[in-house]
């Protein structure tokens, strides 16, 4: 479980990026994204837009959208019937005219949002599955600032294995190394509870102290770590268990 506003904010502020900079990329308006940081999810409609948002945002900032959709529905959504958000308040009383209008105002603005979010979906998903290093970069989607503020490089090509890494469950050790366990080492660390890094290159081993705390995408999938296993390879056709030997 992680705070889901906060992590948002970590990640926007370490980037740099101001609301009306957010609000021209995402295409979500920033009262909207606002909310999200504060984690307001009763100030939007319903969970469907709620997960929407946190999706394209997510992503606008180089993070897995899809971990805090999860985290969101483990947290706000019960069972098969998603109830609307902030249901356990008592509804105010409004005027039936003004009720409408805000209803239309509302409508509107959900409709072009959720127009952006499908478009901006297309083209994450068109990233993963045919990105290379000749194809047209999509604006605040292929680029995020890792922690220690070098610039994610685009989509790897055919051949490179790319890595993302998130500690889930709480903090735990990280070693990173180019080809093999007896490779150059290219990171070494504690990865802190909320935190992300991502590494790319032909081969990679991974040392990891608690598999169960760590949550990993390879080549833009996710993939299953073992709790007894905390060593890996990881290869352009996916992860593999290695024994570490004597």
């Amino acid at each position: 479980m992680f705070e889901i506003g906060s992590s948002l904010r970590e990640a926007r502020i370490r980037q740099g990026v101001d609301f009306p900079a957010l609000e021209q990329g995402t295409k979500i308006r920033a009262k909207y994204l606002r909310a999200l940081e504060e984690e307001r999810f009763e100030l939007l409609p319903a969970h469907t837009y709620v997960k929407g948002f946190l999706r394209g945002y997510a992503d606008y900032l180089g993070l897995d959208g899809q971990l805090y959709v999860d985290e969101y529905n483990s947290r706000y959504v019960i069972g098969e019937e998603e109830a609307p958000v902030g249901a356990r308040r008592a509804p105010s009383r409004v005027p039936a005219a003004r009720r409408r209008r805000r209803e239309r105002r509302e409508a509107g603005a959900v409709v072009v949002a959720l127009a952006a979010i499908g478009v901006v979906t297309a083209l994450v998903i068109a990233a993963w599955k045919f990105g290379g290093p000749e194809q047209s970069r999509v604006p605040g989607l292929q680029e995020s600032s890792a922690q220690n503020g070098t610039p994610t490089k685009r989509a790897a090509p055919t051949g490179t294995a790319r890595i993302t890494l998130w500690a889930r469950n709480g903090d735990t050790g990280l070693t990173v190394l180019r080809n093999s366990l007896r490779g150059k080492v290219v990171y070494t660390g504690t990865l802190e509870h909320g935190q992300t890094q991502r590494f790319t290159g032909s081969r990679l081993a991974l040392r990891i102290g608690k598999p169960q705390n760590v949550r990993i995408a390879v080549n833009g999938e996710r993939a299953q770590l073992t709790p007894e296993w905390a060593t890996y390879l990881v290869t352009p056709n996916g992860l593999l268990r290695v024994n570490p030997g004597p």
